[in-house]
């Protein structure tokens, strides 16, 4: 059976951006050049998280995707895996901001303004005393941003999360943290999940377009291509900012 976005809608799905500013102002400018030559009336754009850590401009790429909205669009924000961590650490999980930490957490709180002298800081009371100057330093916009965010998003034939889906659970009885955090069981299944998953989280250097699923998260930190799925009627592409 042939898979369906909604019809008259083109839909844009941009993977993990994790801080790149660079990267998420290049793709915007595809994405919009793109659009103009679609005659789909309706256009939607989705981000499947993990905005933050990793890159230099945590911050600045947060403000872009809450302000970046073309005449026309309309957009979806899903939780990834790090906004989690993020939100847990802020609501009082110190392990939750270690493990943070771990995966480069702390790239964001320096790009808010907060840095530290010993990266390796571990010790409850100075994981504490740094969550409260995140806390008073995190715009309250921002703080907003994180807890608005979706776990997942189901349109026509696709289903959008950041991490992945159990397999054997339908759609509709997927937890939180399966669909922000799942690797292995999900990437190794061949089983029909109800859905076309359109997911992020798990690191590829190209686009990974399967029978159940389509992976897009290649690694933009650190490779500098960031991918955008374009879904339009059965059609199927990418754009991205370096060339497949």
């Amino acid at each position: 059976m042939n898979r369906q976005a909604p019809a008259d809608t083109v839909i844009y799905a941009v993977g993990d951006i994790h801080g790149r500013l660079d990267l998420l102002e290049r793709i915007h400018r595809n994405i919009a050049d793109d659009a103009q030559r679609r005659a789909s009336r309706h256009k939607r754009v989705i981000y499947l998280g993990d905005y933050v850590s990793r890159g230099e401009n945590s911050r600045a790429v947060v403000d872009l995707v809450c302000a970046w909205l073309p005449p026309g669009f309309e957009r979806v924000m899903l939780k990834g895996n790090h906004e989690d961590l993020l939100l847990r650490f802020l609501g009082g999980e110190l392990d939750a901001g270690r493990h943070w930490f771990d995966y480069d957490g702390l790239d964001a709180l320096a790009d808010y303004g907060v840095a530290i002298s010993d990266r390796k800081l571990r010790d409850d009371a100075s994981v504490e005393a740094l969550r409260k100057r995140f806390a008073a330093a995190l715009p309250p916009s921002h703080l907003e941003f994180f807890r608005s965010l979706r776990v997942s998003h189901r349109a026509a034939d696709y289903f959008f999360v950041h991490g992945g889906v159990r397999p054997g659970v339908p759609l509709e009885m997927q937890n939180d943290r399966d669909c922000m955090w799942i690797r292995k069981s999900f990437l190794d299944s061949d089983a029909e999940h109800g859905a076309i998953v359109v997911h992020g989280h798990s690191i590829s250097a190209q686009p990974e377009v399967r029978h159940n699923r389509i992976g897009i998260d290649t690694g933009a930190y650190r490779s500098g291509v960031l991918t955008c799925l374009v879904l339009d009627g059965e059609g199927l592409s990418f754009l991205q900012t370096e060339r497949l």
